[in-house]
């Protein structure tokens, strides 16, 4: 039987990928991150992502892959035909356990105990573990039909506030002044500019809507609608209204400071990461 050389838990969104290697007694022994690996960008994409990134961890080791286990929490893993054709391209891992990154995060940042995560990154998912261990899911439909209150989201929606600017169909503001400056200034280059967007793209722009919140109504309207989908998630995984929810993703923690005060005593900080949930997917496996 061969033996584990090393753990490797992976963390993969439409804007990035994170990677932490454990070695064969589950200490620490390196950590990468790299470029995006979410799977509606394309299996083979999220495949080398993963492997430049573990290659950059261990390039001056001595390793097989058929020596190493790997946890995965990716996004668009819940599509079933996207997850047969990721497990089928392994390169050569002794053992994959593949899932959502949802699910990876669900799991990590309440160590498995009974609770809630609102996961909004360039996309979003909600997900919950009831007290009997039930797991359900919500949102997370995908780019560009679901993903409420993410970034990819709020990104198109200020894209399009920005077009009927452009029309001189409505007047400027603060928020389409900074897309035309991050994306382009005039009709023709911004048609360019939507001809190449991808979702990744669309969330980068995410963070304007927070800068120019307290100045611009149309960016304070686009968080007021997510706070109420953010809250129509939240009920709908735990319409008892117990379990400790942890707010995900760099866009979860920008929600915090905006929560109703009945969901915000609720929130509590992430005991472990996605990363940290792929680990104990694959560790878990191995000493079963």
């Amino acid at each position: 039987m061969t033996k584990i050389q090393y753990y490797i838990g992976v963390d993969g969104g439409g804007t990035g990928t994170r990677l932490k290697i454990l070695d064969s007694n589950g200490i620490f022994f390196s950590q990468g991150s790299g470029a995006a690996s979410a799977l509606s960008l394309g299996i083979d994409k999220s495949w080398k992502s993963i492997i430049d990134i573990l290659n950059e961890c261990l390039k001056n080791k001595e390793f097989k892959l058929s020596q190493c286990a790997l946890g995965v929490g990716i996004s668009g893993m819940n599509n079933t035909n996207w997850k047969k054709d990721f497990l089928k391209s392994n390169p050569g891992f002794k053992t994959v356990i593949a899932k959502s990154d949802g699910f990876t995060t669900l799991l990590g940042a309440h160590n498995d105990n009974p609770g809630i995560i609102i996961a909004l990154g360039t996309g979003s998912v909600g997900m919950s573990k009831d007290n009997k261990g039930k797991i359900k899911v919500i949102s997370g439909w995908g780019y560009p039909a679901g993903d409420e209150a993410s970034g990819s989201w709020l990104g198109m929606q200020s894209v399009r506030y920005t077009q009927k600017v452009l029309d001189g169909r409505i007047k400027s503001s603060p928020l389409s002044d900074m897309i035309k400056k991050t994306c382009a200034k005039n009709p023709e280059e911004f048609l360019k500019w939507l001809g190449r967007a991808t979702q990744t793209d669309y969330a980068k722009l995410a963070p304007l809507v927070f800068m120019v919140a307290s100045k611009d109504s149309f960016a304070n309207e686009l968080i007021e609608t997510s706070l109420v989908d953010i809250e129509q998630m939240i009920f709908a995984l735990d319409k008892n209204e117990k379990l400790p929810i942890v707010m995900c993703g760099k866009l979860g923690e920008h929600f915090l400071s905006y929560l109703p005060d009945h969901i915000s005593k609720r929130c509590i900080p992430s005991l472990g990461s996605s990363v940290d949930g792929a680990l104990m997917l694959i560790r878990e496996k191995d000493f079963k």
